[in-house]
């Protein structure tokens, strides 16, 4: 049987951008410490917001 987690055990940061929080993507695995930002869109909108 595969290893699943409940989405609420998932890790969670708050994005720069809007402040909201996001929960972690198996796409992020290796790079988790590094991720700052929920989306592509807050990234770009990064320096705009202050």
């Amino acid at each position: 049987m595969p290893r699943t987690r409940k989405k609420s055990d998932l890790p969670q940061k708050t994005c720069e951008t809007c402040k909201r929080p996001f929960s972690w993507r198996k796409k992020w695995e290796k790079v988790w410490d590094e991720v700052k930002y929920c989306s592509d869109r807050c990234r770009r909108d990064r320096k705009s917001v202050k």
